[in-house]
């Protein structure tokens, strides 16, 4: 009875020894990934602060080919012709064919390479048919730019069904079609760069815009959780996912624009503003606004109290008035 009952308290004194020596190791574990994270954390946030002052390199985009979606016309159109002046070979789609076709064909006059498809982003098997053909045709696609999107102005109660749901079919549901499209190739190469625009309407919330500032907020919110599946993934992912944020753009879209300080918050130049988005991605930027200050004073603007922005904003007085009238 006394051996056996000695046995087992030394038996019970091992394991809690034991249990208490895990304990301490796991804890110290803690303990040095606690300052491991503190120091990376503000190892990161200077390099960054730094990076506000030094130039970056620029990736060369020369030989490449870049697929732009609503190449026929605005942005789309001043991008592939910006993007075919750097060498880039310019693959154009949009669902007009003749507006698309003025394009390569500007570009090609100009001694750029570019090539023309019609393709609805609405409807998800035609973006993954025309995919797989343009791949066959041309090989990789080494810049995606998720540019196509229409933008109705007016009150929320003034939207019908069928152009509300147009707007999220083309805006947000057409730019995923194309990531299920070509995203695969650049994750199995693990290389390739994913430009989406958003809009300062992604940014604020305005009136005569409900809808639409919905649907570019979806495209802020889905290349952000895309970015984070890539890198929990693979965290050496070499995809470069840009997001862009530009302010009200010369192109006809903004129908009727109201500025108080029309020299302060003017359009922006369409050339300006292509310019702008294609040296983000070439700096390999994962946010830009056009102009750059304006993605600042955003998350400047979530610091301070609504009521106070709310001041600011009635001050400058500059949205879109709606196209109803």
């Amino acid at each position: 009875m006394s051996r056996t009952t000695v046995s087992n308290n030394s038996r019970d004194g091992s394991a809690g020894s034991g249990g208490q020596n895990n304990d301490i190791y796991n804890y110290v574990v803690l303990i040095v990934d606690i300052v491991v994270l503190v120091i990376k954390f503000w190892v990161s946030i200077v390099e960054e602060f730094v990076k506000l002052f030094v130039a970056r390199a620029e990736a060369n985009v020369s030989g490449q080919f870049v697929l732009i979606t609503g190449a026929g016309h605005g942005m789309g159109k001043e991008m592939a012709l910006q993007y075919a002046s750097l060498g880039a070979k310019v693959i154009c789609w949009d669902v007009n064919e003749q507006t698309n076709t003025q394009t390569v064909k500007e570009i090609k006059q100009a001694g750029g390479t570019a090539f023309g498809y019609v393709c609805n982003v609405v409807k998800r098997e035609d973006v993954m048919e025309l995919a797989a053909k343009v791949r066959k045709d041309h090989g990789f696609i080494n810049i995606l730019v998720n540019n196509a999107g229409i933008m109705p102005c007016h009150t929320l109660l003034e939207h019908t069904e069928q152009e509300t749901r147009l707007m999220y079919d083309i805006n947000v549901l057409g730019n995923l079609w194309m990531l299920q499209a070509f995203l695969p190739e650049m994750i199995e190469r693990n290389e390739g760069s994913i430009v989406a625009l958003s809009s300062c309407a992604g940014l604020f919330g305005l009136p005569n815009l409900v809808p639409y500032c919905g649907t570019k907020f979806a495209v802020r919110g889905y290349m952000s959780s895309l970015a984070e599946e890539l890198r929990l993934k693979n965290p050496q992912t070499n995809i470069k996912l840009t997001t862009i944020y530009p302010y009200m753009i010369d192109t006809g879209l903004c129908k009727n624009p109201r500025f108080r300080f029309p020299s302060l918050l003017k359009l922006v130049a369409s050339k300006d503003a292509a310019a702008s988005i294609i040296l983000a991605q070439r700096q390999g930027l994962e946010e830009a606004s056009v102009p750059r200050h304006f993605l600042y004073v955003e998350k400047a603007g979530r610091i301070i109290p609504k009521k106070a922005m709310r001041l600011v904003n009635d001050f400058l007085d500059t949205y879109v008035d709606t196209d109803k009238k």
